[in-house]
């Protein structure tokens, strides 16, 4: 795990310890998510005889994308399955939040055939789409490679990777899974990017008005919620994924919060 995401998720590396897990920290690179699975790998290949690498997110090379996928696919089957219960039909808007992209896809997957619901995923804008620092790679990236997969990615002209920039550590990631580059490329998912004070400002005001505390993952997604429900017709069925709990980022909240 990158040193620097050890620090922003403290509590949930004492639980991993506490549960009896190894947790070893990277320095090298950002420490962050992209040299945590760059190191990971480089572990697994060379002592491929006794390690068995296992990737949480749909990035990386096949067949991880599909297997992340099928196992986060019951996001999405109940999803329906509840909408169904509840709206007696589909809902018409699906929201997620993506980094590597597994909690937007594991409920996009559901409906990608239903041609009449939406697929929207939040990517992190961090200070600003233009200010260099961000980790909107759909939004702004370019097609390239990264740990065995082609996909967009944020890179400089000579095709070296750009440091990305999320107040979340969960969003830093300079690519993102390629099933979700091919359904940008196909026109079927839209994707938007919210900064890291329109997360902030979400994450307070979702804990204060539905007393839940999200992820700032998630945080990014309902910062975007606020700006697509004024533009959809009244009676719009909108789900939006709640992908993690807050707990695990309320030390970081607490640098920029005031409350």
């Amino acid at each position: 795990m990158g040193a620097q995401d050890m620090e922003r998720q403290a509590l949930n590396v004492f639980r991993m310890r506490l549960l009896g897990a190894e947790v070893r920290a990277v320095h090298s690179g950002t420490a962050t998510l992209k040299d945590a699975t760059s190191e990971a790998i480089r572990d697994w290949v060379t002592n491929v005889e006794t390690t068995h690498y296992i990737l949480g997110s749909v990035a990386g090379p096949h067949p991880y994308p599909m297997m992340v996928r099928e196992f986060h696919a019951v996001i999405g089957k109940e999803t329906r399955k509840q909408a169904l219960e509840k709206w007696g039909g589909k809902p018409d808007v699906l929201v997620a939040c993506v980094g590597g992209g597994s909690n937007a896809m594991g409920l996009f997957h559901e409906f990608v055939d239903d041609k009449d619901v939406r697929l929207i995923g939040v990517e992190a804008a961090g200070f600003g789409i233009d200010s260099g620092k961000h980790a909107a790679t759909l939004t702004k990236g370019e097609v390239g490679v990264l740990h065995g997969a082609m996909s967009y990615l944020l890179q400089d002209d000579d095709g070296q990777i750009i440091e990305p920039h999320s107040i979340s550590a969960g969003l830093d990631y300079p690519g993102v899974g390629p099933e979700h580059s091919f359904l940008k490329d196909i026109g079927r998912a839209e994707y938007y990017s919210v900064t890291d004070e329109e997360a902030l400002e979400a994450f307070k005001r979702v804990s204060r008005l539905e007393g839940i505390i999200p992820a700032l993952e998630t945080s990014h997604a309902l910062a975007y919620l606020e700006k697509l429900c004024p533009t959809l017709p009244d009676g719009t069925k909108v789900v939006l994924n709640c992908s993690g709990r807050g707990d695990k980022d309320v030390q970081t909240a607490t640098k920029f919060l005031k409350v």
